[in-house]
């Protein structure tokens, strides 16, 4: 079985910094795109960045300048490095993958349990 860990979410004051992990294990034979979404309480879950396998990578207009997403191919894990943290950025992250899970399988897309950060005074 597929497990995704995201660790490193916590409480940060509005300017602040945070690093998020995300640890794939198990069944995995090749990883494609990885990335990070996040949902605020009353709101829809949407992207936040993601990272193919190439090393491309996307943002969604409000992070971009601030977050930078970065992976390590050797580690199976993925990053999410918040600067500059403002209250609106406070939710759950959840990290994403598209992988395979077997040499010639089908690819699925997994998902973590989430993190909390949260950004306040």
């Amino acid at each position: 079985q597929v497990q995704l860990v995201e660790s490193g979410g916590g409480s940060v004051q509005p300017g602040g910094s945070l690093r998020l992990s995300c640890a794939a294990s198990g069944s995995i034979f090749s990883i494609n795109t990885m990335g990070w979404y996040r949902q605020a309480p009353g709101k829809q879950r949407e992207l936040v960045a993601r990272i193919t396998n190439g090393g491309i990578t996307n943002y969604t207009d409000s992070v971009k300048g601030r977050f930078t997403i970065s992976r390590d191919n050797a580690k199976n894990t993925a990053y999410l490095h918040m600067n500059s943290l403002e209250p609106e950025d406070t939710a759950v992250y959840y990290c994403n993958a598209d992988l395979r899970p077997r040499p010639r399988s089908g690819w699925y897309v997994y998902w973590g349990q989430g993190t909390q950060v949260t950004v306040s005074s």
